[in-house]
Formats: structure tokens, C-alpha cells, sequence
């Protein structure tokens, strides 16, 4: 270990000590986490050697941008790189696939959610690094169920439709009344061209196949369906009493390299698994399905616990108050993961605190506690009280691979940490979205470029959706204008 990573080790260990016993079983950060290395920074997990180079490039999406709708684009909840090459002369070349979410909420004539048509755009991507990354949007795809219908990102309440064994979420009148409700929060390709996408409402995962046509769907396991006095519950306005937090559903979704593991991740801690302080919702659920003989599985085979770090929001170092959530993951193997957890803080949040985490993290699942089929999944046993994990369960291994708060790197491609005010290159309060493709590089066969997105929830002044024209943009003295869309390229060397 590094001399840097080794004082960085011990001021975490410090802070944990510092934050008391709620919340003593994860990594505490209570100032601003900002890494001022210039070069790459290296890490030793699990034996092996992982090696971040830095950022190498960076790509806008003006947040004005129209779709293949006519509508507002939106941004990166999640997304997937494929057709990856690299040209003659030195520049990569791809699809780009990415996934926004429900729509605009509560701006301009939206005083709630919007019927909004889920969907997957697509764009060309060029990198030359160390110059820049170049986003064009080329098309996309409307989302449909099974009848042809599109979805709607509208609030389903408590309303629910069964279809075959699935309980779905649906509102049941008004806009999109009959259509399935969809929170649309990570995307994951299959080598024949479907695809899973993970929805916020339900804490599910629905099937698509290549024309974007549902398939079918995953219900997640009891442990996690959002429960209101014994009564089934998908909408996002109230906390239910157990399962899955209003809107803090499976952010994260990932097939592994060898196609045979589907793995999701919660965003954050389980209702039943935290109290009422925010920083209590650091444990949160891993959920793995064998995809080898239906692309449908009931039920998971791996259930595990990931442990999120915890942070002071406004990085004064007094005690934690909230939990880094989890917004993407990315498989390097059937029990190793990329995680990206981060605080809520940078341009697009309207308060004044600079940003304090934003990471992404190794983490491994082997040898971690297995709680498939036990009274952790299959009721509402809690795993944790009061953000301390059970004693009997053994969390996932974890190790921060990229620091993203680097004032260093990110200036060298005209980025900043501002937020008093923030400027139109201020880093995006939500980053969520993460892809990877190789370098194609003889000399270094492990490297890979490592894509790194932000989502704006349609942050513009221009919106158009339903026909109607909205203004989302910036306003007040954190901040103006409107929160372009922004791709980070780091170099990675992974182990074989």
C-alpha cells in the first residue's frame, strides 16, 4: 500500500471512530475527500493489482438536446458501449446506448411525474485521449410490454397489475392509467441483443428483447417489495414500512464477462435495515441470478450485504448524516464488481456544500456472507439496527479504486468542484452511469477505458416533453443555466 493510501486509510479509520457506533462498519468521510494526485494511483484487492491512470478525457451533452422523439434527451442513468474499435489513426469509436429515467418531476407544467415514454437512446462516441470525447446522438428505441404499449414514467401508487406471476406497478387512473410504470434506473446487454433494464418503483428487473419488447420480469425477493401495513405499496411519494426505500429501488445492474450471472445492486439499505437517520442506510443488498438456463430466474443464488461509506453532507467534520448510495455497478467477474457510490452534492443539488465523495469502488462478493433463501431475503429480518451489521454477517470486500473528486485531473480537461456559484463546467451533482471498452493496446493488454456519465434530470431551460415545453434550468446563487450532460474517460490496467 502506498504512503498516500495508507494516511488516507488511517483518517478513515479515524473518522469511523470519530461518527460513534451507529454507523461504525463503514468507511466515514466527514470532510471533503479530494485527491490531488496528478498520475495514476494504484491499488493491491484480492492479491491482484489495480491501476487507475487517471482521467484521459472528458465529453458534453448539452442538456438542450432533442431526441429521436423530438423530445428532451435527458441524460445517463445507465449505459452500455458496444462496436468498440480503435482507428487507423489512433482515435476509439463506438455505440453508445444510455438510459434516462422517468421522465421530468416537478418542473414547468409537471407538478408530479410525467407520462413520459421510457426508452434507450443511442449515440456515436469518439475518444482520442487526452484531447476529448465527442457525443452524437444517432437514435434510440421506445420501450413496449408485451402488448405493444409503451410505459410511463408516471407514479403508479399503490395501484398494481398482475400479469403471468408478476406484480407490476401501475397507476390506476388518470395519465398513463393501464401502462406499466416505469423508473427506468440501469441498463444490461445479453450477447443476443436483449436486454435487462432495472426499475425504481419495483425494485425489479424487466427482460426486453432486441426490438425492446418485454419479455418478462424478475420480482425481486420478498425481502424488498415495499410494504404499507401488510399491503403491497410501488409508489414512490411515502416510505413504505419495509422493502425497498421510495425512490432508492435497484440503481445498479451488470452482467458478468461470461454472460452467466446477472447481478443487481440496491441503492441503498432496506427500510427494515435502518432508522430514521440517513446515515443508517449504509447497508445495502446484492442480488445475483444465475442466467445460464433462463434468462427469468425466480429467485436469486447470492444475496450479500455491500457496505456503502457514510458521509457528512456539508464537510465540516462533525458526525455523519448520509449515506454515499450506490448509482451504477459494472462487472469484472462473477464476484467482483466496479461500484460508484457518491454523496448528492455538486452542480445541479442548489445548496452551497461542495461535494465530498464520489468513488468507485472494487468489491468482491466471495467470500462474503450468502443470505439467499434465509430469513433475510424471504421476510423482513433485518440485516443491520441502526446502520451496525448483524454480527453474523460478513459484508462484501471493498477497496476505492477512483477517486472522481480530483481538482487536479479534472482541471487539466476545464472542470471544477465549484458550487458558490457553480459554472457550466462545475462537476454534475448525480453521477450514475458507468461503461468500458478496451485500449487495444499490445503493450498493455489489461487496459481499458473506463466511461463515466452524469445524469441531469432534464436540468434545461429549453424542455420539451408531451407536447409541452418546460424550463428546468438553473436558478440562484449556486448555480445557472442548464446542467449539460457530462462523460469522464479514465485509463484503468486491470488484472488478467
Amino acid at each position: 500500500m502506498s504512503r498516500r493510501r495508507l494516511a488516507g486509510t488511517l483518517a478513515g479509520l479515524l473518522a469511523l471512530t470519530l461518527t460513534g457506533e451507529a454507523a461504525a462498519q463503514s468507511q466515514a468521510y466527514l470532510t471533503p475527500h479530494w485527491d490531488q494526485s496528478a498520475g495514476e494511483t494504484a491499488v493491491t484487492f484480492g492479491g491482484k493489482t489495480y491501476i487507475n491512470r487517471g482521467l484521459v478525457a472528458v465529453g458534453w451533452l448539452p442538456a438542450a438536446t432533442r431526441d429521436f422523439q423530438g423530445e428532451t434527451l435527458g441524460s445517463f442513468s445507465s449505459m452500455a458501449l458496444s462496436n468498440w474499435k480503435k482507428m487507423a489513426d489512433g482515435a476509439y469509436v463506438g455505440t453508445l446506448r444510455t438510459l434516462p429515467d422517468r421522465g421530468p418531476n416537478m418542473v414547468g407544467p409537471f407538478v408530479g411525474t410525467t407520462d413520459y415514454a421510457n426508452r434507450v437512446h443511442e449515440h456515436q462516441v469518439r475518444l482520442v485521449p487526452g484531447q476529448g470525447l465527442t457525443i452524437t446522438p444517432t437514435g434510440g428505441v421506445l420501450l413496449k410490454d408485451q402488448a405493444g404499449q409503451p410505459f410511463t414514467g408516471m407514479d403508479p401508487g399503490s395501484n398494481v397489475v398482475v400479469r403471468g406471476e408478476v406484480r407490476y406497478p401501475s397507476p390506476a387512473s388518470g395519465e398513463g392509467a393501464g401502462k406499466i410504470s416505469l423508473d427506468s434506473e440501469a441498463i444490461a446487454y445479453l450477447p443476443d441483443g436483449s436486454f435487462y433494464v432495472s426499475d425504481e418503483y419495483a425494485a425489479g428487473i424487466y427482460l426486453f428483447d432486441k426490438t425492446a419488447k418485454l419479455v418478462g420480469a424478475i420480482q425481486t425477493v420478498p425481502a424488498l417489495l415495499p410494504m404499507k401495513k401488510g399491503q403491497l405499496d410501488f409508489g414512490a411519494e411515502k416510505a413504505p414500512t419495509t422493502g425497498r426505500r421510495n425512490n432508492q429501488g435497484l440503481e445498479a445492474l451488470t452482467v458478468s464477462p461470461d454472460g452467466k450471472r446477472l447481478i443487481a445492486v440496491l441503492q441503498s439499505a432496506a427500510m427494515q435495515d435502518q432508522s430514521g437517520d440517513n446515515a443508517t442506510r449504509n447497508n445495502t443488498r446484492v442480488l445475483v441470478y444465475d442466467i445460464t438456463r433462463t434468462k427469468l430466474p425466480k429467485a436469486p443464488i447470492g444475496h450479500y450485504v455491500l457496505q456503502l461509506p457514510i458521509v457528512r453532507e456539508a464537510g465540516d467534520g462533525r458526525p455523519a448524516d448520509i449515506t454515499a448510495a450506490q448509482s451504477e455497478a459494472l462487472a469484472l467477474s462473477d464476484t467482483r464488481l466496479l461500484v460508484l457510490a457518491r454523496d448528492g452534492n455538486g452542480r445541479g443539488k442548489g445548496t452551497p456544500n461542495v461535494p465530498v465523495y464520489k468513488s468507485i469502488l472494487l468489491v468482491d462478493l466471495e467470500r462474503a456472507s450468502n443470505l439467499a433463501g434465509t430469513p433475510y431475503e424471504q421476510d423482513a429480518k433485518p440485516i443491520a439496527k441502526d446502520g451496525v451489521l448483524n454480527p453474523d454477517i460478513k459484508p462484501a470486500a471493498q477497496a476505492e479504486l477512483v477517486n472522481i473528486l480530483n481538482p487536479v485531473q479534472l482541471a487539466r480537461f476545464g472542470l471544477n468542484l465549484e458550487v458558490s456559484p457553480s459554472t457550466q463546467t462545475s462537476l454534475p451533482e448525480k453521477i450514475e452511469a458507468l461503461a468500458v471498452g478496451s485500449a487495444f493496446d499490445a503493450a498493455a493488454p489489461n487496459d481499458v477505458f473506463l466511461l463515466v456519465g452524469s445524469d441531469n434530470d432534464f436540468a434545461t431551460a429549453k424542455g420539451y416533453v408531451n407536447g409541452q415545453d418546460f424550463d428546468a434550468g438553473l436558478k440562484g446563487e449556486t448555480g445557472t443555466g442548464d446542467n449539460d450532460s457530462l462523460v469522464l474517460v479514465y485509463r484503468l490496467a486491470l488484472p488478467q
